[in-house]
């Protein structure tokens, strides 16, 4: 081990530092300074290596190919911004009307840099600079309304901005998808009502049940979906504002600059109202409780699985060529396959519905690993969670509706389906009638049974129709029986049809006049 350096080699160190120091801040020379490529503009990417022209930005496929246009602005970075001008001019309007002394050229200077196009160049440059986003953003605003600098952002923290300014984003989202929802539901209900009479095989465990309707499958999915509807809507009817709550919650900053709890109190539900809120939560740390995020995504997640179900189902009945999604005229099923009908919609409905339901778990572990009255560690996570999970919902709620609206029904094929199997599912209404004929219960059983596997190996190993019924027929002790009365397929779908109709007169119809509103447009185009 080395003892202490003596002074002849802390001479030598200090020379080589020096000289070090020196070379780093010498220019460096041109053929290195070449080597590397000059750092892009504000909000350009940089070249590539090698390359003549600029790569494009990222585009995020969510937005720019699944989900809706008005949903994607909501999310966009100019709208998110906007809001929070749209806050600090709430903030000021309120504080002058409680009594700060900010004057009217200072709000109208607000109100003007609000309503304008925000210089995303100079944030970028107030941020390179600061190292804070929030920060970056008031100098811009200043900038852009000198005469209100000494009043921007008084006595507020940064989640006095960014906490409400999600609240509002996340109202206006919510009242998209309930609009989406509620539009999907109404196809899937006028689905439902048409096709609740025809009656249809039913599946459980994969094979032939007892029959059901299309009408009361679809009832099915449209009984989850409406579920999410109402627990969405509700969600978004008891969101509440952050509130002007200071660094911690305890409104301290703004105790001090009106010096009474009264006026604190009117600031906050003065600036709520100018929001469009009713109300603020009315406990929060430096944050709004992140149990609302995870209650919402959770919502969210829950459409998710009701469409990826209805989705799933409606694939293995295109499979057994019962219902088809809609089908355009020039659409191509398959590359190399020309005949192929595939359901396509379907299967992107249950892809970004797996995204979606994965995106659940991420909020409860954010709300989890917040401490005290809070940590950074939400941030990240929320920028990246919160937009994708409304961007994904949206988009599953625009092509659930796209779905129904165009799907195709083939009775012949069900019908088809329900000959095959209605025989071994009516063998029991055919016993009972052939004993009230006069039979022998003990004998007609056996008799049945005996028909019925002879019928079964009939078609399983030799692919041949199902043949019990004419096998019953030849049979003279079924011979007072009239078979044809049996089997007909309404007798077997016991109240579906009736169940269809008073689901949707008295659960679905109500709901969707009490939600009824219509939804900007928004296609599928691919």
């Amino acid at each position: 081990m080395r003892g202490r350096l003596d002074r002849s080699e802390m001479s030598t160190n200090r020379r080589s530092m020096k000289k070090s120091a020196s070379a780093r801040n010498r220019p460096r020379s041109n053929a290195r300074a070449a080597a590397r490529p000059a750092p892009a503009p504000p909000d350009q990417p940089p070249a590539g290596s090698g390359s003549i022209t600029a790569v494009a930005p990222f585009e995020h496929v969510l937005a720019t190919r699944y989900a809706s246009a008005a949903m994607a602005q909501i999310w966009s970075r100019e709208n998110r911004y906007a809001c929070w001008r749209r806050i600090w001019l709430a903030a000021a309007q309120a504080q002058r009307a409680v009594g700060l002394p900010i004057s009217a050229a200072q709000i109208s200077a607000l109100q003007r840099a609000a309503d304008a196009a925000i210089d995303f160049r100079a944030v970028a440059a107030h941020e390179r600079r600061t190292r804070h986003d929030v920060m970056a953003h008031i100098h811009a605003l200043c900038d852009a309304a000198p005469a209100a600098r000494p009043i921007v952002h008084l006595g507020m923290t940064s989640m006095d901005v960014v906490d409400n300014a999600d609240l509002l984003l996340m109202r206006d989202a919510l009242s998209l998808l309930v609009a989406r929802i509620a539009a999907a539901c109404r196809e899937v209900a006028d689905f439902a009502e048409a096709h609740a009479d025809l009656p249809t095989l039913g599946f459980t465990h994969l094979q032939p049940a007892q029959l059901t309707t299309v009408g009361k499958r679809a009832a099915l999915w449209l009984a989850d979906v409406v579920e999410d509807l109402r627990r969405i809507a509700t969600l978004r009817d008891n969101l509440r504002l952050r509130g002007l709550r200071g660094a911690t919650g305890t409104q301290a900053s703004f105790l001090k600059l009106l010096g009474s709890a009264a006026k604190v109190r009117r600031l906050e539900e003065d600036f709520a109202v100018r929001l469009g809120f009713t109300g603020c939560y009315p406990v929060c740390g430096q944050t709004y409780s992140r149990r609302v995020d995870s209650e919402i995504v959770h919502a969210l997640s829950g459409l998710a699985a009701s469409v990826h179900k209805c989705c799933n189902d409606v694939r293995l009945l295109a499979m057994l060529k019962e219902i088809e999604e809609p089908f355009e005229a020039d659409q191509v099923g398959s590359s190399a396959m020309p005949y192929k009908r595939n359901p396509a919609l379907c299967e992107r409905a249950t892809g970004l519905s797996r995204y979606l339901l994965s995106l659940a778990a991420s909020p409860p572990m954010t709300h989890a690993a917040q401490m005290l009255e809070r940590t950074l560690d939400d941030s990240s996570n929320k920028r990246l969670v919160i937009p994708d999970a409304f961007l994904a919902a949206d988009a599953v709620a625009v092509l659930l509706r796209h779905i129904f609206r165009g799907m195709v029904v083939y009775p012949a094929t069900i019908a088809a389906h329900i000959r095959a199997e209605l025989p071994f599912i009516a063998s029991e209404d055919i016993l009972m009638a052939a004993v009230r004929a006069g039979g022998d219960r003990q004998e007609l059983h056996e008799r049945i049974r005996r028909h019925a596997q002879a019928a079964g190996q009939r078609v399983k190993q030799e692919a041949r129709p199902n043949d019990l019924i004419e096998r019953l027929q030849a049979d003279a002790a079924f011979s007072r029986v009239r078979l044809g009365e049996v089997l007909s397929p309404s007798r077997f779908v016991g109240l579906a049809p009736g169940q269809v109709r008073e689901f949707l007169k008295r659960e679905v119809r109500p709901l969707l006049r009490r939600l009824s509103s219509d939804a900007p447009p928004a296609e599928v185009t691919v």
